[in-house]
């Protein structure tokens, strides 16, 4: 079985999904669809910049979502659908855009709508993000209880990989985590480029603002199983979907329970459709029995038609 795993935040850059764009017509179309439904031309700014705007949270979401989109269009024109997917942070709305729990107008709206309230959320609690290496889950607990000082948020908020932990929270206790790092046995640690202290209790204020805008968006039976960041458990049912994508903005994306549970599904073979292909990369090391394919770019999509052609 194929599974889909859909990028999350920060693998955007100038120039995504434009060849894809030009050279097949359902790609091209996922980009004009999103520019209606957002009321601006969001692939002018995916495919000219300025880098710096494209980053911004409010941006970012909704561009990583339409080529994700429009790179999964193109897959399934070639006879390739998933049987189950997942999706890291915002990619896990992607997914259900994929599974048709939720239409591509709806998506696309709802991720601009989240990334405006991270962003307001950001400014109004600041906070900080890091990257800790070499870390057992455990171990990335105990090191943010011991940098967690009175009325300070610090939790682990991304648990990529063996070994690839990012924290959150209050940015002193983040630089705390950092500085005490290495006496807890990491590698290294990094503080991170964001905006906030994304998947910690310090996104509430998002929660809030995320919670009416699903409130009034129509939520569909997934046809295929998504993978959810909040537990790692597959989800088809409307009211669990609409639950997990409110709760996954305050608490940790479990990405290496998620793989396992699709695994457990049936898939042997991943496929990465958006920008970049972060996710492959940590696929290698959660299981390196498990084949990954980054399929977000022309150039990658062209080399998979030809090999299935040859094969």
């Amino acid at each position: 079985m194929i599974a889909f795993q859909f990028p999350g935040q920060g693998s955007q850059f100038v120039g995504m999904g434009a060849a894809l764009a030009d050279a097949y017509p359902e790609a091209r179309a996922a980009f004009d669809e999103a520019d209606e439904a957002l009321g601006f031309e969001l692939s002018s700014l995916c495919w000219e910049g300025p880098i710096e705007k494209l980053t911004e949270t409010q941006n970012a979401q909704p561009a990583l979502l339409t080529h994700s989109v429009a790179a999964a269009r193109v897959l399934a024109g070639r006879g390739l659908a998933p049987g189950a997917a997942a999706g890291h942070s915002l990619g896990e709305f992607s997914a259900h855009v994929a599974a048709g729990s939720l239409t591509f107008a709806d998506g696309v709206r709802l991720v601009r709508a989240r990334g405006e309230a991270m962003a307001r959320a950001g400014r109004e609690r600041p906070g900080a993000m890091a990257a800790v290496l070499g870390l057992e889950p455990d171990q990335a607990r105990a090191l943010c209880d011991a940098a967690r000082a009175e009325g300070d948020v610090l939790q682990p908020a991304n648990f990529n990989s063996p070994g690839q932990i990012v924290i959150s929270g209050s940015v002193d206790a983040v630089r705390r985590a950092i500085d005490l790092a290495p006496a807890h046995g990491a590698r290294r640690a990094t503080l991170l480029n964001v905006s906030g202290a994304f998947h910690s209790p310090l996104m509430a204020p998002a929660s809030e603002s995320l919670a009416e805008a699903l409130a009034v968006v129509a939520i569909r039976p997934a046809r295929i199983p998504v993978v959810a960041n909040v537990d790692g458990r597959p989800v088809q049912e409307p009211e669990a979907i609409r639950r997990r994508l409110l709760d996954q903005l305050t608490a940790p994306v479990l990405w290496v329970d998620c793989v396992t549970a699709l695994v457990k599904l049936g898939a042997r073979t991943f496929f990465e459709p958006g920008p970049g292909g972060v996710l492959t990369g940590l696929l290698r090391r959660i299981d390196r029995s498990l084949e990954g394919r980054a399929v977000g770019e022309l150039a990658e999509i062209e080399a998979m038609v030809a090999a299935m052609g040859a094969a």
